[in-house]
């Protein structure tokens, strides 16, 4: 079993007090801030200010890979077992922009996918509090920070507009 994260675990049922509390922990210099929310939330996403995933580059270069596969596997197969068909020349591309496509497609996506499963895996959540309500209908806010700085969070939260406020960890 994972060891509990020390830190503070905040509850909010409304938006705007869960958004005020993550522009004033970001200012009081806490980054590694873990909100959880039922549903996206461009507000709370906005007040986070986190980098653009790197997922998007893993699709990119699968995809690309995909286009290359699939029209140079066609185009050294034409020229590996020559047919002449109707005097088309041997290699040629039009007929072959199907599988470049569809490898394409296939490529991206499943890249997309290990992305997704490698990056998930790189930032692990284990060891930080959650209550089930949080996939429900309350937003909550996990502050990670030592034992000797939980007060002030806890007052800070508290102050925010938080309906419940936890310490967590040794």
């Amino acid at each position: 079993m994972a060891r509990m994260m020390s830190g503070v675990l905040g509850a909010f049922k409304y938006e705007d007090a869960a958004v005020d509390a993550i522009k004033g922990l970001k200012a009081k210099g806490y980054k590694d801030l873990t909100v959880y929310s039922a549903a996206p939330n461009h507000h709370i996403e906005e007040a986070l200010d986190q980098p653009v995933s790197w997922v998007r580059a893993f699709t990119l270069i699968g995809g690309l890979t995909g286009c290359a596969a699939g029209f140079g596997m066609t185009l050294w197969m034409s020229y590996d077992w020559p047919l002449m068909v109707g005097g088309k020349p041997i290699g040629a591309i039009p007929p072959y922009v199907v599988l470049g496509f569809e490898l394409t497609i296939l490529y991206g996506a499943l890249s997309t996918v290990a992305g997704v499963i490698i990056l998930s895996a790189m930032k692990s959540l284990k060891g930080r509090p959650f209550k089930p309500e949080f996939s429900d209908d309350t937003i909550g806010i996990f502050v990670p920070c030592p034992p000797d700085q939980r007060g002030s969070v806890r007052k800070f939260l508290e102050d925010v507009g938080s309906d419940e406020v936890s310490e967590h960890g040794s």
